[in-house]
């Protein structure tokens, strides 16, 4: 049996989508740009949506419609996939990273206000996996100290969190801005794809001029009012969105199944530690990923991943620390120790086969495999 790591949710409908697109001149900057943008700005409870090539490109326009520049700092997590900080160092802002929590795996907001200094502009929170982070005290520290907040939730369409006053809201709508990515292991995708998302007109209207050259809408093709970039989202792109949106619940049920699945079945392993929901949370599931437990070592996880391999399973670890990445070591000497939360839980990680049409007999593979890979290299060392 083999089984991969992800596979996107693609149905008739989608591929009609395209086709009728592909039968109209409108290829790029056509009807189905705002009416993806609309579909995805109304689902999260935002005013506007702006469509555009990638998260990462969703990120760095949200960073630049905020006015942080360089030798500003902002607040964000060192357990992400990288683009979360590189979209800083794109401004020559400086990301400080503080450590997670051990339970959600998102920012830990107890640490946040003693890396806050007067260069501090932002706070860059990650929704990691599908788990909203702490927004309720993420936004009293944001206030507290007149930091600009950016939701980036590439991980967490359909997520919801409750607010103060009990109320729900969604993953992407919690600061001055958020944003979302569509790549094919996504709950929804684009093929490549992203969008910003926000309630302010100032930030919309900027990274709308932004993503095309830096036009302001009306003006002429080679009227330029400030430096942009070529961040379009084609018209065949936002078709295949439209039809995506239009089956989102169905998506999000297939997968909330799948992580049943896996959790019926691997809950009661001492050995392994399977991602929980917080309180006031309902995750959006974007990966399965598991963690061995304590005491277990980085190469007795490779050892684990290299099993599920041999047994024809796709896997990962997932994510690698940004702070140990190569030129974050040398751009800023950061080095093993610095957060170690992070790198405990990164040194643990298993990111299991996740996608809407898993089987159970697929799932219960995966967990027998997982098991017996896990029994194979051995205890962990005593905590």
């Amino acid at each position: 049996m083999v089984i991969p790591l992800s596979m996107p949710a693609l149905s008739p409908a989608d591929a009609a989508a395209v086709l009728e697109v592909l039968q109209t001149p409108h290829l790029s900057l056509g009807p189905k740009l705002p009416e993806f943008e609309r579909v995805v700005a109304d689902y999260v409870g935002c005013k506007y949506g702006v469509a555009v090539n990638s998260g990462t490109s969703a990120l760095h326009l949200i960073v630049r419609a905020l006015g942080i520049r360089e030798g500003d700092e902002a607040i964000t997590t060192p357990f992400s996939f990288v683009a979360s900080a590189n979209c800083l160092l794109y401004e020559r802002a400086r990301p400080v990273f503080v450590d997670i929590g051990p339970q959600t795996l998102n920012i830990n907001f107890d640490l946040i206000e003693s890396a806050i200094t007067p260069r501090t502009r932002a706070i860059l929170a990650v929704d990691v996996f599908g788990h909203p982070a702490d927004w309720n005290r993420l936004r009293e520290i944001a206030q507290r100290h007149g930091l600009a907040l950016i939701d980036d939730s590439c991980e967490a369409l359909g997520a919801r969190y409750r607010l103060p006053n009990g109320q729900w809201a969604m993953a992407g709508s919690l600061g001055d801005a958020g944003a979302f990515a569509f790549y094919p292991n996504k709950q929804i995708t684009t093929g490549e794809g992203g969008m910003v998302v926000t309630d302010r007109q100032d930030v919309a209207r900027l990274c709308r001029s932004m993503r095309n050259q830096g036009r302001d809408e009306g003006a002429g093709w080679l009227q330029h009012a400030r430096l942009g970039y070529n961040y379009r989202l084609s018209d065949i792109n936002c078709a295949l969105g439209i039809a995506q949106m239009s089956r989102i619940d169905e998506i999000l049920a297939a997968r909330r199944r799948v992580a049943s699945w896996y959790a019926d079945l691997l809950s009661d392993v001492p050995e392994v530690e399977v991602p929980q929901a917080g309180p006031d949370v309902e995750i959006s599931w974007f990966v399965y990923v598991v963690r061995l437990a304590e005491g277990f070592t980085r190469d007795q996880r490779d050892r684990v991943l290299d099993g599920l391999c041999a047994r024809g399973i796709g896997c990962s670890n997932y994510f690698s620390p940004i702070h140990l990445q190569p030129f974050y070591r040398e751009m800023f000497g950061y080095r093993e120790g610095d957060f170690p939360v992070t790198e405990s839980v990164s040194s643990r990680t298993i990111a299991l086969p996740f996608f809407n049409r898993l089987t159970r007999e697929q799932v219960s593979y995966v967990a027998a495999s997982l098991i017996e890979a896990v029994e194979s290299v051995g205890s962990r060392t005593p905590g």
